[in-house]
Order: structure tokens, then sequence, then C-alpha cells
């Protein structure tokens, strides 16, 4: 499947740091065509740099920093914009949790004994959720990104299509009032777009460094978002252009 094998090009190429293109096709037995599509794609977020005859490994990339090294960076501020959040949730809701560094905080100061539908393809959502005996979760995601602790690829759209999502909370790369929220992976993107159509109100949860930058991939503009939750340290320009869109923003 070309979401797991890129997937796994993305994971040898961090262990090796380099490779050459005859290299890859021999280690993933596929042909030079499928090789040289897959670099491709990678080379599209920055997560590799193409050379003559191979590619390396991008690691100052800030798409490709590990899970953990993003937790730490402001993690005070995440827990705080994350657990704020968690008064949106209300019984019998239809919530989808994405994946990210902020997003799972969510769920921290939440009554054990509330009863809603949680949606979500990232694993920290899913491990913190199981403590939730009234809470009826539903996974996406076919193939486990470990970079980002996702479940990215979905073999169609029909599954997300059909859910009618109540509250969506959403993490993003970056975020622009030209170009909205961002990310940098293909197959995250697409999972993105999906529940953001499907949702009625789109909740950004997002620290005010990623403010004024663009990823390469937009999923949801400015205007269909209901609510961006940042710091109040976020510049007064932000602010002032985000009300007159007509979208909520909290400042903590």
């Amino acid at each position: 499947m070309k979401v797991k094998r890129i997937t796994r090009i993305e994971e040898y190429l961090k262990d090796k740091h380099e490779a050459s293109l005859e290299e890859l096709k021999e280690h993933f037995n596929v042909s030079l065509n499928t090789i040289r599509r897959d670099i491709n794609e990678l080379a599209k977020s920055s997560t590799i740099k193409k050379v003559y005859g191979g590619v390396v490994y991008n690691k100052n990339n800030h798409a490709t920093r590990d899970y953990e090294d993003r937790n730490i960076s402001l993690l005070n501020e995440k827990k705080e914009i994350g657990q704020h959040c968690g008064q949106y949730i209300q019984e019998h809701d239809i919530v989808y949790l994405d994946s990210g560094t902020t997003t799972h905080f969510v769920l921290d100061q939440l009554d054990e004994e509330i009863e809603f539908t949680l949606i979500t393809n990232s694993l920290e959502v899913i491990n913190k959720a199981v403590k939730f005996p009234h809470v009826n979760l539903i996974t996406i995601g076919e193939t486990y990104k470990r970079s980002t602790k996702s479940f990215i690829g979905i073999s169609d759209d029909l599954t997300i299509s059909k859910f009618n999502i109540n509250k969506a909370f959403m993490a993003a790369t970056a975020f622009s009032l030209d170009n909205g929220a961002t990310n940098s992976d293909l197959f995250e993107n697409r999972i993105k777009k999906l529940v953001c159509k499907r949702a009625q109100n789109v909740y950004l949860l997002i620290d005010y460094t990623k403010f004024g930058k663009t990823s390469l991939y937009t999923y949801c503009d400015l205007e269909n978002l209901h609510t961006i939750v940042t710091n109040a340290a976020l510049d007064e320009t932000y602010v002032s252009a985000i009300k007159e869109s007509g979208t909520n923003i909290v400042l903590l």
C-alpha cells in the first residue's frame, strides 16, 4: 500500500540519514519509477532532500521533528489550551480529536463518567480515552506514523463522509490569515480536510508561535473555523483580523 510504503521509507531514511535510489528500490522491492514517485511525495513536505542519485533525510526541518521534541516545546501553554477546550465537550456530543501535541490535553479534566462519541487518529488520544467507560471510541487511519504518533491513510472517503461531527478540535503546523490552517503531510491533510467538512464547529488549538506561517497544505480556511484557542501573547494584528472575519478567538 502506498501510504504504508512512504511511511516506511521515511522511517528508513530517518535511521540511515541517506540512501541511493537503487538502495531504496532494492530494500522495498519496487520499481525505480515507484521509488521516484514516493520520493517526490516526501520531498513536497521537506521531509527529505533529493541529491544526485539519491536522497538525504532533512533532520533540521520543523515538520520532521520527533513528537516528543515538539511536545516539550511550550508544554505549559499547550496544556492550558487543550485543557481549556475540555469545557466545550458536552454529553452525547460527537467529537473529533486531531493528532498533535496540544489536542490530547482536551481530555485531561473531563468528568470520567461523561458519555460521548470520540473519533480520532491519535495514539495519544486513544491511550487517554480508554479511562472513560462511557465514551464510544472510533479510530481512523490505517498506517501508524511514529514521528506524529498518529494513524494516517484511508482507503476511501466514505467512512469519514458519513460521520456527523458536532465539534472537531484540530491541530496545525502553521496558520496564516490568507491560507488558514495548514500542515505538511499529504495523508494527514486528507483526513483533516474531510473531518472539517463534516464538523458543525471546528476549533483550532495552536500556540502563538505558529501564526503568520504557512505549511504545504491548507485543510481549513479562516472563515470555516468556529473558534481559535491560543495564547495571550499573540500579536494584536492577528486578533483584530480574526475577529473581523467572524471567527471567535480565545486568548489564554
